[in-house]
């Protein structure tokens, strides 16, 4: 990918990692003063945006560096590894929430409920729902899917905050025990979340198929002189593909014929699907009693 790409990618995420901050700041700042674990609990998991950010920072810098010897497929798959640590300090965070939301239930409590918690919930969550809205654009603009990953994850902070403050209303109206209680609702918000970015980052790792083989067949046999193809494979992230595959040529076609239309064929193929950042195309005849 060009290099402006990443510099886009990591003005974005260090925009979102100052907001990130500075929302966990207010939420924990205001849980330890209030006694309000699910206020706590909500702040961790924001505290979990911020170093997921940094995390993704470190993968998209690694990301960036152009294709070496010991790399001859680039340094991509470091912006996947980024994704994947996200998951991870996700996991973190679920261990966290459920002790203290477990010890709050074990020992009992009430939290301070004032109208400043309140005023706290709602405004990280419309800092949240900015972030992520804002995230989410990026990503789908610049095809990144550690941008996507990160958005998932702050996207998951709404719910939570959501949660939260229906428990902070309810502690209030006498019934103290609906805030571990939304502690560990924050857990199963967190839990789908992880589970997301970690299906997402598998498929890349394990290289899944990233464009259906019928897609890539149509162009392939819209080329005149091609008879077929086969063995067509693709890995890779979806805005990064790798792509091979079989063509196959008449048997009486020249050789430096059939070299030069497999380039046609590459450049309709990268035409049509611009993610493909390299492809190689296997020339051979077609198959005995081919119709």
């Amino acid at each position: 990918m060009p290099p402006p790409r990443y510099h886009e990618v990591t003005r974005v995420l260090v925009q979102v990692l100052a907001l990130n901050v500075a929302v966990a700041a207010a939420k924990i700042s205001y849980g330890y003063y209030s006694g309000a674990v699910s206020i706590l609990s909500d702040g961790f998991h924001s505290l979990a945006d911020s170093f997921s950010n940094v995390a993704a920072l470190v993968g998209v810098r690694v990301a960036r560096k152009p294709p070496d010897h010991e790399h001859p497929y680039g340094h991509r798959k470091f912006e996947t590894l980024a994704a994947g640590l996200i998951a991870g300090f996700l996991v973190l965070v679920m261990v966290e929430v459920v002790e203290m939301a477990v010890g709050r239930l074990r020992h009992g409590g009430m939290p301070q409920v004032t109208p400043a918690a309140f005023a706290v919930m709602i405004g990280t969550v419309l800092v949240n729902i900015a972030v992520t809205t804002f995230e989410r654009r990026k990503a789908r603009a610049l095809a990144s899917e550690v941008l996507l990953a990160d958005a998932m994850h702050t996207r998951s902070d709404v719910f939570t905050s959501l949660t939260v403050i229906v428990a902070l209303a309810g502690s209030r109206l006498g019934y103290p025990v609906l805030d571990p209680v939304a502690a560990l609702v924050v857990v199963v918000f967190i839990a789908h979340a992880g589970w997301e970015i970690a299906v997402s980052t598998s498929n890349i790792l394990a290289d899944r198929v990233v464009i259906e083989e019928d897609e890539l067949r149509r162009v392939v046999l819209a080329v005149p002189g091609v008879l077929g193809c086969h063995q067509i494979r693709t890995r890779g992230s979806e805005d990064h593909v790798f792509l091979d595959l079989h063509v196959w040529m008449p048997r009486e076609m020249r050789l430096d014929e059939a070299h030069e239309k497999s380039h046609v064929v590459k450049d309709r193929l990268v035409e049509r699907f611009p993610q493909i950042a390299d492809a190689i195309i296997h020339i051979e005849p077609p198959p005995r009693g081919w119709r």
